[in-house]
């Protein structure tokens, strides 16, 4: 810190960050060296202010048919300036000008899930959320894309066959179900006897 002049008895700290509780101590100083630091004042919360920090890691996707799921980093607490903190979620689908916005009044929360029948499996949505407490909305996040949930396969594989390989074990082959931009990737099947 500043070294301040021995006839001062009164000093402005500058830099610090809003609504964080401080204590401060003096200590004297002379050509000799230094003397013992004071007792520590009172804690001392500073003013609160708009958040200036906006969520990281903007990602999301998967969920169900139906659903957009956001997801980001939370902002510390350090950092959220003030009583009242939450997130303000923005998004709109890819190519649209009108963003939806979503409120979630929750510190703790890394995640909002939007649920409307009329989204289709697999589609792109500009995403970006932002913050707010009780001294106003503050800084928004860069824009991420993230798509929409997938939906279930809507054809069964064909040409199925079997082929007896021993006898306790027979293999199964099938073609597989093509990639659908609707309805998403196959990550399995399932081969059922009777």
């Amino acid at each position: 810190p500043e070294v301040i002049n021995g006839r001062t008895h009164k000093a402005t700290v500058v830099d610090l960050s809003p609504w964080v509780e401080y204590e401060f101590r003096v200590v004297a100083t002379n050509s000799v060296g230094i003397g013992e630091p004071s007792r520590p004042s009172a804690l001392l919360r500073t003013k609160a202010a708009v958040p200036v920090v906006a969520p990281t890691n903007i990602s999301g996707g998967g969920g169900s048919r139906s659903e957009l799921v956001i997801t980001w980093e939370p902002v510390s607490e350090e950092l959220q300036n003030g009583e009242g903190f939450g997130y303000i979620v923005m998004f709109r689908p890819l190519g649209s000008t009108t963003w939806t916005k979503a409120v979630v009044a929750s510190v703790e929360s890394s995640r909002y899930v939007y649920r409307n029948e009329s989204i289709t499996p697999l589609s792109p949505f500009e995403v970006k959320v932002g913050v707010y407490n009780n001294e106003g909305e503050g800084t928004l996040s860069s824009i991420s894309v993230i798509y929409s949930g997938e939906d279930e396969p809507q054809m069964a594989p064909a040409g199925a066959s079997a082929l007896s390989v021993s006898a306790a074990a027979v293999e199964v082959s099938w073609l597989p179900i093509p990639w659908n931009r609707h309805t998403g990737r196959v990550l399995g099947y399932e081969v059922r006897g009777w």
